[in-house]
């Protein structure tokens, strides 16, 4: 086969290897991005979190401490057995092995009274506090009440370890007997008044030993199970058998505000049996304004998934608000999330100067058409939310996720509004403040709406570069700080925009400021070596680093290349903008200019590709490097840009030397061999002069005859 016929049969090959479209893999869950949907982002409210809710509408005990991992195991699961496990163990962990193994050996007697006897030789608490545990454990709550009253009958120097458990203890014996089935035999006998009248009493003791177990624990009594936190849900529980809601649901609330789990569990258990009543019974709890927050907390978090059920119990709470607002910035938030807007002003207007109601004020003002009251109340907001503020995280309506702090979420609206009147920096920085949850936003207006000289002056005055940790470890990957991707996004800006100098300084690792300094290094090169050879060696140089490295060195954080998912996935690609809406003809304009050169994911590559193109025109066309350098840059967009990859390969077919691996052009290609392109730009130099001067050979014979002659006469005549 001869050449031409072997370079097309190539040709074909590898046509039929390059698909026509590239499909797009499945990827992660995605952040949301407040710049996708602008108007619904300044539309929505997002769910509040019900355990944060839940938590604020109760306060912690003074002396008590956050609920931790010691945090009594409920003595219900799993048939009482963690329970007994995590007092046997925290029993063992106070009391050290000899006295554990004797309370051990008398928990296992079956009668109180043979403990108190056989355990003289323990002191006093631990004696009597084991016999009150197995009366109770033999379901005899009134002797084993009298054994726990008498340990909190000691002095306190001698109950140190177990009054908070004596107490709690106590409680719960009462509360047995303030039930119908733990009434005892001999009461049972009695008239029903004297029974009721025996569990109000009984009642009455439990809450009490509750509440003297949170105040022995607040004391500095020993309280490893933490049962003080533990006493509220017990009286909690109380308090809801007796139909006091308010009573039960602050308790449960102040639980939660100690992180417990089962505080907020129970209230969540509280809001389903509350909206599962018929409207007839649940109206006039609507007045309770524990019940009214509650509910609304509820709503707020749509933790019930059941759209008809919220919207009834919206309604009617809104409706039945009464004059009592307490809750009303809560109220305007449910009015608003309903499309109740008129309701919502009318809340907003009893509401206080809390962050939630500015919130709602901003977007109310925005329905009217005020973008600078508006702006104002987004600017109170952020001022009166607390920085720590959490909701949590939320799925938006595209299924991404969002963690919501709502001075975050509130700045980020309120950057749309800048955007809009042209303060793109005053935009940025607003999103900047949220750190990784709008981390995409802020890249996109670093990227595209930003000038270079704007973001280069930004990162300078406001953002140093993090102490950083070189990690040996590849496997342990941690992401990069805020302030670490915005300097690597802005170097790798600056390489693209032939900056080469100022950029290596910005990546946040050697590694990468040495593979930019030799980028940058290259393509000067490029452009100023003497030599066509030498500056083609150096824009293969820079080809070479852009195909290798270019998502590091040069890939946009955002669209195209998505930096920020490591070039793993590829979201919508932008393309070219329209005003419209909440997009300014100005910041359309910024966008568009500063869209990729090509706007296609991996841009880099052809970036590669072009530079190599740029080598290949300093080259003799006959030289091995010619066709290496056209070989690397087909293979570069082999299976990216079918009509590129075949434009390289035509330029090679139709102009470069046969070289043995053409076989597998754009795939198997050898390293251009430079030092034999120098020589043979010679050699193709000596030949075209040799051809030029053999036409005049003779002419030029005697003209170097007669010179010689001309010069051996006047060197004669100066002798």
């Amino acid at each position: 086969m001869s050449t031409p016929e072997r370079r097309h049969c190539l040709a074909l090959a590898i046509a039929l290897c390059l698909p026509a479209l590239s499909a797009q893999a499945c990827g992660p869950d995605f952040p949301l991005s407040l710049l996708d949907d602008r108007a619904q982002t300044l539309a929505e409210l997002p769910e509040g979190n019900f355990a944060f809710e839940a938590a604020r509408l109760g306060k912690p005990v003074p002396g008590l401490g956050q609920a931790g991992d010691a945090t009594l195991v409920s003595y219900w699961d799993n048939g009482d057995s963690r329970y007994l496990q995590q007092r046997d163990e925290v029993e063992q962990q106070q009391l050290g092995d000899a006295l554990d193994q004797q309370v051990k050996r008398l928990r296992a007697l079956g009668d109180a009274r043979q403990v108190e006897d056989q355990g003289l030789d323990l002191p006093a608490e631990l004696r009597l506090y084991t016999a009150g545990a197995v009366a109770f454990a033999q379901q005899d709550p009134v002797l084993a009440s009298d054994y726990f009253r008498r340990v909190l009958e000691l002095p306190p120097e001698q109950r140190r370890l177990r009054s908070t458990w004596a107490a709690y203890s106590l409680g719960r014996a009462q509360a047995s007997l303030s039930r119908r089935d733990g009434v005892p035999a001999d009461e049972a006998r009695r008239s029903e008044e004297d029974q009721r009248l025996f569990m109000e009493d009984a009642g009455q003791a439990a809450r009490e030993a509750f509440q003297k177990t949170r105040q022995l624990a607040a004391q500095g009594y020993a309280d490893p199970l933490e049962l003080g936190i533990a006493s509220l849900g017990e009286e909690a529980l109380l308090a809801r058998q007796g139909d006091d809601w308010a009573t039960a649901i602050d308790l449960y609330a102040s639980q939660a505000a100690h992180q417990s789990a089962t505080g907020y569990s129970s209230l969540r258990q509280l809001a389903g049996e509350l909206a599962r009543m018929p409207d007839a019974q649940l109206v006039p709890l609507l007045t309770i304004t524990e019940v009214q927050q509650l509910l609304t907390a509820r709503l707020l978090s749509r933790i019930d998934g059941d759209e008809s059920g919220e919207s009834r119990l919206a309604t009617l709470l809104i409706d039945n608000a009464g004059a009592d607002l307490a809750n009303a910035d809560r109220l305007a938030a449910l009015a608003y999330q309903s499309g109740r807007y008129a309701d919502a002003a009318h809340f907003l207007a009893k509401a206080g100067d809390t962050g939630l109601a500015w919130w709602l004020r901003a977007k109310l003002a925005l329905r009217e058409g005020d973008a600078t009251g508006a702006a104002e109340a987004y600017a109170k907001a952020s001022r009166a939310f607390p920085a720590s503020e959490d909701w949590g995280t939320r799925r938006a309506a595209n299924w991404d996720y969002e963690t919501v702090k709502p001075r975050c979420r509130v700045d980020g609206e309120n950057a749309i509004l800048s955007l809009q009147r042209g303060d793109y920096l005053d935009a940025f920085d607003l999103l900047y403040r949220s750190g990784d949850i709008y981390w995409w936003d802020s890249a996109t207006l670093a990227e595209r709406v930003l000038s270079l000289e704007e973001l280069k002056r930004y990162v300078d005055t406001k953002v140093p570069a993090p102490a950083m940790q070189n990690d040996p470890d590849p496997e342990n990957y941690q992401p990069l700080p805020p302030a670490a991707q915005l300097r690597d996004l802005l170097a790798r800006r600056l390489l693209r925009e032939g900056r080469y100098a100022e950029a290596p300084a910005y990546f946040h690792s050697d590694e990468l400021r040495a593979a930019a300094h030799r980028y940058g290094q290259a393509r000067l090169d490029g452009e100023d070596r003497l030599t066509a050879t030498g500056r083609a060696a150096a824009l293969y140089e820079a080809a070479r680093i852009a195909r290798e490295q270019g998502m590091e060195l040069l890939g946009y954080e955002m669209s195209p290349d998505f930096h920020s998912l490591g070039g793993s996935f590829s979201l919508l690609q932008v393309g070219h903008q329209q005003a419209g809406d909440l997009l300014s003809a100005d910041e359309a304009e910024r966008q568009n200019t500063n869209l990729a050169q090509p706007n296609t994911r991996y841009h880099y590559r052809w970036v590669a590709a072009q530079l190599a193109g740029r080598a290949a025109d300093q080259l003799p066309t006959s030289s091995q490097a010619y066709a290496a350098v056209l070989c690397k840059a087909t293979g570069w967009l082999l299976y990216r840009d079918l009509q590129g990859a075949r434009d390289y390969y035509r330029r090679y077919v139709e102009t470069g030397p046969f070289v043995p691996w053409a076989a597998n052009f754009g795939q198997t290609c050898e390293e251009p061999d430079f030092d034999a392109a120098s020589r043979r730009v010679w050699e193709e130099r000596g030949q075209w002069l040799r051809s030029t001067l053999r036409p005049y050979k003779y002419l030029l014979g005697a003209a170097l005859v007669i010179g010689a002659g001309i010069f051996w006469i006047r060197r004669r005549r100066g002798e």
